[in-house]
C-alpha cells in the first residue's frame, strides 16, 4: 500500500483529468493526502476528501499567499493573493472527520514580493505559522511545514516554541513563547505536537535538527533528479539525507501536479507517481521495495492518527 502525504489533487491543474488521476491512483493503491494552501484550496481537499473514501485532507495557509507574489514555477505561473489566517472559516473545516493535518504551513524565502522588507515578510510568516501552531494544538493535528530558503530560520522558530500539547493554551506571539521549549519525546506518551518537514531540500545538519524534535522527514521526486553540473551539492546534500535518515521518520510524497520524478519529467506529475519515489529510497538504503512501501506506509499512520480505523 502507499500513501502520497502530501499531493494537491484538488488543484486547478486537474479540473480537466481528476477524476482519471484519481482511477489511476486508485487502480495502482495508492492513497492520499490533498494538501490546502489557502481558504478555497483547503475547503476543495475536504470537499474531495469526503467525497472520496481513499482521499483525505490538510488544510492551512501558504506562506506565500501572505502577500501578492508572483510564483513563476516550472509547472505553473500565477500572482497570489493575500489572505490571513481566519480561525473561524479553518475551525468549521476541521470537523471533518476527513481532515488529518494543519498545513501546509511555514516559511518561505524564495518567492518574495517586490519591494517588500524581508525581514517584515519573515516575521509575518512566522506569526501567521504561530497560528497554525496553536490551531493545531487546539485540534490534536500534526503540522505539515513547508520550508524553501529558510532552513534555519524554521529551525530556530521551532526551537522556540514548545511542542507539548500537553500544555494550556498556545503561544500568541514570539514575544510570548517561552524561553526555554519542551524537548519533546520520541515516544507517543510526551503527546507532543509533531509533523513533517514537507519536500526536504536541505542538508544532513539541518535534518538532525528537525528529526531531534520529533519532525518527519518528506521526500518528493527531487530526491530522482540528476544533479546539475554546474552546481551538484544541493543533490549531493539531499541524497546523504536520503541516506542517512533512519527508515521509521520518513513520508514519501509527490506534491503533485509539481515535481515529476525523473521518469516522467515534462510530465504532470500524479499522485501515483509516489512509486518512484519508494524505488529511489530503497536504491539509496540498499532495500527492498517492499520493506520501505510498508515502513512509511506505517509512518504515514503514526503521524497520521485520524486516519486510523479508515485503512
Amino acid at each position: 500500500m502507499l500513501f502520497d502525504s502530501h499531493c494537491h489533487i484538488q488543484f486547478q491543474g486537474y479540473q480537466d483529468d481528476r477524476n482519471e488521476v484519481i482511477l489511476r491512483c486508485r487502480q495502482k493503491g495508492v492513497k492520499m493526502n490533498a494538501v490546502g494552501t489557502q481558504k478555497n484550496t483547503s475547503k476543495l481537499a475536504v470537499e474531495l476528501a469526503e467525497a472520496n473514501e481513499d482521499i483525505y485532507a490538510t488544510i492551512g495557509l501558504h506562506p506565500i499567499h501572505l502577500h501578492a507574489t508572483q510564483v513563476d514555477e516550472e509547472e505553473s505561473s500565477f500572482l497570489s493573493h493575500e489572505e490571513n489566517f481566519d480561525e473561524v472559516f479553518y475551525d468549521e473545516l476541521a470537523k471533518s472527520k476527513k481532515v488529518i493535518a494543519v498545513g501546509e504551513c511555514g516559511l518561505e524565502l524564495y518567492h518574495l514580493p517586490e519591494g517588500v522588507d524581508k525581514e517584515k515578510i519573515l516575521e509575518k510568516q512566522k506569526e501567521i505559522f504561530i497560528q497554525q501552531y496553536n490551531f493545531a494544538l487546539k485540534h490534536g493535528l500534526p503540522l505539515v511545514i513547508h520550508v524553501r530558503d529558510a532552513y534555519e530560520e524554521q529551525i530556530q522558530l521551532l526551537q522556540f516554541l514548545p511542542l507539548d500539547k500537553g500544555r494550556q493554551g498556545g503561544v500568541e506571539s514570539l514575544s510570548t513563547a517561552p524561553a526555554l521549549r519542551v524537548r519533546p519525546s520520541l515516544s507517543k506518551e510526551g503527546n507532543r505536537v509533531e509533523g513533517v518537514i514537507h519536500c526536504y531540500s536541505g542538508n544532513w545538519q539541518q535534518a538532525q535538527k528537525f528529526l531531534d524534535m520529533g519532525f518527519y522527514i518528506g521526500f518528493t521526486g527531487v530526491i530522482t533528479f540528476p544533479a546539475r553540473k554546474t552546481n551538484p551539492q544541493p543533490t549531493l546534500d539531499l541524497l546523504e539525507v536520503v541516506e542517512k535518515c533512519p527508515l521509521d521518520r520518513i513520508l514519501i510524497e509527490t506534491d503533485a501536479p509539481y515535481l515529476a520524478p525523473q521518469a516522467y519529467r515534462g510530465k504532470k506529475c500524479e499522485p501515483w507517481m509516489v512509486e518512484e519515489v519508494v524505488k529511489e529510497i530503497a536504491k539509496i538504503k540498499h532495500l527492498s521495495r517492499e520493506t520501505v512501501e510498508e515502513t512509511v506506509y506505517q509512518n504515514t499512520l503514526n503521524l497520521f492518527t485520524k486516519i486510523v480505523g479508515n485503512h
